[in-house]
């Protein structure tokens, strides 16, 4: 019988917990951090080891203790500030010098889609070859962080890039309130639901796919306005510049099956 491998998860938040109680019903050993002291409690009563670790850019907390483990996953997104790309490379820095001398052999690192630009058509992973030209600042500095960790020969780095997260508490309707302001209601939307991010990450450690990039969207990509498909933009209005992002490479490196392929038609509610 192969051992479970021993788990640590920076950052046990929306996506993180729930993360960590699936890895632990599959039998590893999970510790998990958060940066607030009240949630150590939620993270002990769910069986994950808790740490209280914050990255203000230096690591603080028990780093030795967090990082006794095999994997890494890496979930913390850029912080909104205005020198956001230079400060998450700072705090990345500080992690990487954090795992010199540590046990982990693998890290994976949640990132986003936002590392592409909007070029108009179906963006795969190769697409993503610029930090300047991501779409976003928290995009560019991702791009920058992916670079730093997938250099290193310590450990094993793969990425997943997930696109917009919604599920349980998080309804995609938030996005159709935000398009009124800016984007076209045309536009595709690149979605995945968190049950289907869950499963992602844990057939990753399940099948060791290390040394990967994967872009991660549900396949269908509902346009804004609430329909199937993209429709036209009216007449005279110019096209507002899109994407729709390709998982083909991970659905055939690790055989996945979405359980939510279009989760917008998947139930909302506060869930677990």
């Amino acid at each position: 019988m192969q051992q479970k491998a021993r788990i640590s998860i920076l950052g046990c938040g929306w996506l993180g917990l729930p993360l960590a109680r699936s890895l632990i019903r599959e039998g590893h050993r999970v510790r998990g951090s958060t940066t607030r002291e009240a949630n150590l409690a939620i993270l002990a009563d769910s069986g994950i080891e808790p740490f209280l670790i914050a990255l203000r850019p230096d690591i603080e907390g028990d780093r030795a203790g967090f990082l006794d483990s095999d994997i890494l996953i890496v979930d913390f997104p850029p912080e909104r500030r205005e020198d956001i790309v230079e400060y998450h490379v700072l705090q990345s820095s500080s992690l990487i010098g954090a795992l010199e001398g540590s046990p982990v052999r693998n890290v994976l690192l949640v990132s986003s889609t936002s590392v592409y630009p909007s070029l108009n058509r179906e963006v795969t992973e190769e697409d993503a070859c610029d930090p300047d030209a991501a779409e976003t600042e928290a995009g560019k500095a991702l791009l920058h962080v992916e670079a730093m960790l997938r250099s290193e020969t310590g450990f094993r780095t793969t990425v997943v890039r997930f696109c917009g997260l919604i599920g349980y508490d998080r309804n995609p309707a938030r996005y159709l309130v935000r398009m009124k302001e800016s984007a076209d209601p045309c536009q595709p939307m690149n979605l995945i639901h968190r049950d289907d991010a869950v499963g992602i990450i844990v057939e990753i450690i399940r099948q060791e796919v290390w040394g990967e990039v994967l872009n991660a969207c549900a396949g269908i990509h509902p346009a804004r306005q609430g329909f199937y498909g993209v429709a036209a933009a009216p007449p005279g209005r110019p096209v507002q510049p899109y994407k729709i992002v390709n998982s083909d490479k991970l659905l055939k490196r690790l055989g996945y099956r979405f359980l939510h392929p279009d989760p917008v038609q998947a139930p909302f509610d506060p869930g677990p």
